[in-house]
């Protein structure tokens, strides 16, 4: 994966941000993850997974932002957003993301370590669905984003 990108954003509280919306969905009881988009370092959008308490397999965090930032935001300020999402994305997220064409995702837990957690492998790794499109960043605060992941039931 790329190296994280230079100090212009706050990474940190951004990705705690996203780890946090991990937290709350699990505390409702849907699956722990989280995400946030962030533009000249200011959070203008946020999502946490729903997919039991909204009865939609499709609310994954990283898919819902992808869909909203197409209806919200114009071509050029998605090439312009970050996503920070608190455990890199699937391949059907990843898909909906190559669509919106958003500049960085930055993730917190890797596939292959949410593989650990949830006894399954995914197909494809994120930054190949998004290769050419969007760079890939990660991990970043690992410890926290894996904190989440072993205090939920998988």
């Amino acid at each position: 994966m790329d190296e994280i990108p230079p100090v212009e954003y706050r990474h940190v509280s951004h990705m705690q941000h996203a780890i946090d919306l991990a937290r709350e969905a699990a505390d409702r009881g849907d699956h722990p993850f989280g995400s946030v988009l962030v533009c000249n370092d200011t959070v203008v959008m946020a999502e946490s997974n729903r997919i039991k308490t909204g009865d939609d397999i499709r609310r994954h965090p990283e898919l819902h932002l992808a869909y909203r930032a197409c209806r919200e935001l114009d071509a050029t300020e998605r090439a312009e957003t970050v996503m920070y999402t608190s455990t890199e994305p699937c391949p059907m997220c990843a898909g909906g993301m190559r669509s919106a064409g958003f500049e960085r995702v930055i993730y917190s837990v890797s596939a292959p370590e949410i593989g650990e957690f949830t006894g399954s492998k995914p197909p494809v790794r994120a930054a190949t669905v998004l290769d050419g499109v969007t760079d890939v960043v990660g991990p970043v605060c690992n410890d926290a984003g894996r904190e989440v992941h072993e205090a939920f039931e998988w």
